[in-house]
């Protein structure tokens, strides 16, 4: 007998057995839990099938006439379906009656289809099934007994705790797939277990990979499943992956762009990880190796055919056609330095002529060129043009040392120094990137393909306007503006210095004051390069030509003596 507790008991005096709560049974029994929660199924239902009348019908339950004193009660969802209520007042409807509570009897109409579909299904499969699998949802969990399962069909099945390998927490709405492990009549039961159905399934899938692996031969396999990192392929009912790196010897691809679920491939098995069930496949494996073949039959300079098969923002991808891809980078589409996506110039499908740049069958590396099967810009540009001829382009690039201009598939250099006949001036300061710019080619060097402009050419040089005035031989009085180890610099207008070397001043004595900025000083022109907007100046071939002058003189004039005329050169 079990006799109620009353009141708090004193310490370490017992009165008689208490009423034990469930929750306070010992973790890791689940097993009887499951039992226990059975019997008490099997206890409170009486399972008795009845033909009632709905009395009627509320917002939140329906009252049921089974013939007892008070009519049983349904929660209304047990009658909708779909949002609506299947049946009306008056109707005649099958209930189980589940037990009693007080006067009003409990009932179930879920019972009743419950039973019908369990009926079906011992009728389909038996009461003794063997190695049956069944599919379905979680749809509660009986606190520590286990949880409720619902197929597609309604149907619910029974899996207790230690069947469910399943966590309890977050189980509800997880569908799972589990084995039948017994049908009972009696309660209109079937109890499930997914833990025999995944054991079986790892006790056999060893079984089979090992069979598998005796021989490395390729295997025939079906597609079950394609994702963004490979396909799951069945070969001999076990699943393994081919990881996208070993579809093709391309490198890594989608595997949905080749490969539909249901396709056959051929594979071999690469490794297995018992640890981990993870049993790795390889398509690419079970074929040859079409680097190894193309070993030999191409060469660096080769011109080949290719499909252009695939973008990228660095290039394109062609196809050879036989498994194998090569690299277009984006440089090597066109000489045009201006590429800014492969698309402006191909196609997917384009076939193309490109010639092979690099190859290594080892690393199966292959890049190709596109541009290197085109003329050259550079030397369609020399068949067209000259030193010396006017070109208009755009200013590409500014740097400290001038601007890159564009001549269409070439550009220029116009150098700081053939701006302005000004060096201070400097291109950043003239010119902006897009302003349009008309130049002279003064130099075209074909070996290093450079083609140098110039502005400064189109008008005089400070020296070509010197020499409409001067010309060698002439003097002239100039400001000292620099003074140099090499020489002195003398201004000879704003755009304009002379060099008079230090070798071609006159030596200085003790007497004499040194020379400083600002001070004039008489030199004779020597050389006048307009090319270069240079001007030489010598102060010793002044002192010479003087003296030539002198005896010029005296040569000249007979009644004056040679030492007059040196006496008086001596004066001045």
């Amino acid at each position: 007998m079990i006799v109620q507790n009353k009141g708090v008991p004193r310490k370490g005096h017992q009165q008689g057995k208490v009423k034990m709560k469930f929750e306070d049974i010992e973790i890791g029994e689940d097993e009887n839990f499951a039992a226990m929660f059975e019997a008490s199924e099997q206890k409170t239902q009486n399972n008795t099938i009845v033909e009632g009348v709905i009395a009627a019908i509320n917002a939140d339950d329906v009252l049921v006439d089974v013939g007892q004193k008070s009519e049983g009660k349904l929660h209304i969802s047990e009658i909708t379906v779909n949002g609506e209520v299947k049946y009306s007042a008056g109707d005649k409807i099958k209930v189980m009656l589940v037990s009693n509570r007080g006067e009003r009897p409990t009932i179930s109409y879920k019972k009743v289809l419950q039973q019908e579909k369990f009926e079906n299904f011992v009728k389909e499969h038996g009461e003794n099934p063997e190695n049956l699998i069944v599919e379905g949802t979680v749809v509660s969990v009986k606190n520590r007994a286990g949880f409720v399962v619902e197929d597609s069909e309604g149907l619910e099945y029974f899996m207790p705790m230690a069947q469910g390998f399943l966590k309890a927490i977050g189980a509800v709405g997880k569908k799972i797939k589990a084995v039948v492990l017994s049908v009972k009549p009696e309660t209109s039961s079937i109890v499930i277990s997914r833990r025999k159905l995944i054991e079986d399934y790892q006790k056999n899938k060893e079984e089979t990979i090992a069979k598998l692996m005796e021989n490395n031969e390729p295997k025939v396999g079906v597609i079950k499943k394609i994702t963004s990192y490979g396909m799951f392929v069945d070969i001999g009912g076990v699943d393994g992956l081919v990881n996208y790196n070993e579809i093709s010897y391309k490198g890594p691809v989608n595997p949905s762009k080749y490969y539909n679920e249901g396709d056959e491939v051929v594979v071999v098995i690469k490794d297995y990880n018992k640890e981990k069930g993870h049993l790795s496949l390889s398509i690419k494996a079970a074929q040859s190796n079409p680097w190894e073949e193309m070993r030999g039959e191409l060469e660096v300079g080769d011109t080949i055919t290719v499909t252009v098969s695939n973008f990228e923002s660095y290039g394109a991808f062609v196809d050879l056609g036989n498994d194998i891809e090569g690299l277009l980078h984006i440089s090597e589409i066109s000489w045009n330095k201006n590429v800014k996506s492969p698309k402006d110039y191909l196609n997917i499908g384009d076939e193309i002529n490109v010639e092979v740049i690099d190859l290594d069958c080892d690393k199966r590396k292959l890049r190709v060129s596109l541009k290197n099967l085109q003329e050259k810009p550079f030397n369609q540009f020399i068949k067209e043009h000259k030193v010396g001829d006017v070109v208009k382009g755009t200013v590409a690039t500014l740097t400290d040392f001038g601007a890159f201009i564009n001549l269409g598939a070439v550009d220029g250099l116009l150098h700081n120094e053939e701006a302005s006949w000004d060096n201070k001036v400097k291109c950043k300061e003239l010119f902006k990137k897009g302003d349009e710019v008309e130049a002279k080619i003064i130099k075209i060097d074909k070996e290093k393909e450079n083609i140098s402009l110039s502005l400064k050419s189109f008008t005089d040089s400070p020296a070509d306007i010197f020499a409409k005035e001067h010309k060698n031989g002439d003097i002239i009085t100039a400001p000292i503006k620099d003074i140099k180890d090499f020489g002195v610099f003398v201004k000879l207008n704003d755009n304009l210095d002379g060099l008079i070397r230090k070798e071609d001043l006159l030596k200085q004595t003790e007497e004499d004051e040194p020379l400083k900025i600002g001070d004039d000083i008489e030199s004779v022109v020597v050389n006048i390069d307009r090319q270069k907007n240079r001007v030489r100046l010598s102060c010793r071939r002044l002192e010479s030509q003087k003296q030539r002058d002198a005896l010029s003189a005296v040569n000249d004039d007979t009644s004056m003596t040679l030492g007059d005329a040196l006496a008086g050169q001596l004066k001045k």
